[in-house]
This record gives C-alpha cells, sequence and structure tokens, in this order.
C-alpha cells in the first residue's frame, strides 16, 4: 500500500476559516426578512374574590415550606 500524504492545516488557517464562515452566516442572516413573532396570548385575567380566597395553605405548599428551612 502506499501511503497518501495528507496535508497539515495550521490552526491559524482553521480559525481563519472559521471566522470567514461565521461571517458569511451572519451575513445571510441579515440580509433575510425579518419574521414577525406572535406575542404569546395572555391568559385571562380572574376577578378577585369578594372575601379573601386567593391564598390557600395546601399540602404542596406546607411540604414547599418543609423543604425551604434552613
Amino acid at each position: 500500500m502506499s501511503k497518501v500524504a495528507i496535508p497539515k492545516v495550521s490552526r491559524r488557517r482553521l480559525m481563519i476559516a472559521g471566522a470567514g464562515g461565521v461571517a458569511a452566516v451572519a451575513a445571510a442572516s441579515a440580509a433575510m426578512p425579518a419574521k414577525e413573532q406572535a406575542s404569546p396570548p395572555t391568559p385571562a385575567a380572574k376577578d378577585a374574590p369578594d372575601q379573601g380566597g386567593g391564598y390557600q395553605l395546601t399540602q404542596h405548599v406546607l411540604r414547599y415550606y418543609q423543604t425551604a428551612r434552613v
């Protein structure tokens, strides 16, 4: 078998090639038209309860308080 000579690539040449590729992608993306982004749907606002009831001390909340104790 004959050996095929593989050219060595220096780190500098590799960095220059990578930077050129990044610059090309940046230029291409800047030239593309901007896509309008739809705003996320906002949840419907709930009316405040007349007599409290907004905060409930449930088992889940109590367990959190126990685990958060220092």
